[in-house]
């Protein structure tokens, strides 16, 4: 069974739309330390806060997200 880990694009984003960590936190109300935390991948944000970074970055939520890996064979 191989892993499936959850990638993002938040840093390069957040640089695009001149936003910084801070600034992300108090948009969807989590503290910098989350934001970084999923940033670097250690942390993998609830669905509703994946919402929220895609909405306060004006960029769909796939485009935020991405699965990588495969899932386990049926």
């Amino acid at each position: 069974m191989s892993a499936v880990t959850l990638k993002n694009s938040i840093r390069r984003l957040r640089f695009e739309h001149g936003m910084t960590q801070e600034e992300l936190a108090l948009r969807t109300g989590v503290s910098r330390q989350t934001i970084m935390s999923i940033e670097r991948g250690e942390t993998n944000p609830s669905v509703l806060l994946a919402f929220k970074i895609s909405s306060a970055l004006s960029t769909p939520i796939t485009q935020v997200f991405d699965m990588e890996g495969r899932l386990a064979p049926v």
